[in-house]
């Protein structure tokens, strides 16, 4: 069975949880589109051009343990803007859509770009102040820093030419910003179940 779920949304809105919740809860692959960014990223830091980290990647390069750091998704938020850096990457992502037993992919464009026709989307958000105090919780630091930083990443995510940040109009929006992640969860499980064929 191919089955594509594709979620998408902007930073600390809590699509990587759900996504990683769904895919255990249903048996399916899960990617982290953006650890591809973040790992290209990396690799510009370390010297190497953008667009040749990004056709050169391999899957130890998701395994670094400095992607998830505030700084390297910085690094991610500014190679993505790079047409090259994006066209190396869609078909890594669309092959890992595809494969037998179902998937889900999160990250910033999978229900517009990488997938469009993926089987179900989701486009998770929630207020920037939230969004900026859940990564404070996370991460430490000035939380009115974090603040600026979300929305300077979100104006460069939904302002770039290629691909830019919004929801597809055929996904089911989930806000969380007074949502818990257990009902968060629950309502999109209710979605992949219904489209399962209950």
């Amino acid at each position: 069975m191919i089955f594509t779920v594709a979620i998408d949304g902007p930073a600390a809105a809590g699509k990587g949880t759900i996504s990683r919740r769904l895919a255990d809860q249903f048996g399916f692959a899960y990617l982290d589109t953006g650890l591809l960014y973040r790992a290209v990223g990396a690799k510009v830091a370390d010297g190497v051009e953008p667009a040749k980290a990004a056709e050169t990647l391999r899957a130890a390069d998701l395994t670094r343990d400095d992607l998830r750091s505030h700084i390297a998704g910085q690094a991610a938020s500014k190679v993505a803007v790079i047409p090259e850096v994006r066209r190396a990457l869609v078909q890594f992502q669309r092959d890992f859509a595809r494969q037998s037993g179902g998937a889900v992919l999160d990250g910033r464009d999978i229900g517009t770009v990488i997938c469009p026709d993926a089987d179900l989307k989701f486009f998770i958000t929630a207020r920037p102040e939230v969004r900026a105090h859940r990564r404070y919780l996370e991460l430490g630091g000035d939380e009115a820093q974090i603040l600026n930083e979300i929305i300077e990443r979100d104006s460069r995510d939904m302002s770039r030419a290629d691909a830019p940040l919004r929801a597809a109009d055929d996904a089911v929006v989930i806000d969380t910003s007074d949502l818990g992640i257990e009902a968060a969860v629950a309502e999109a499980a209710v979605h992949v179940t219904a489209r399962l064929g209950g």
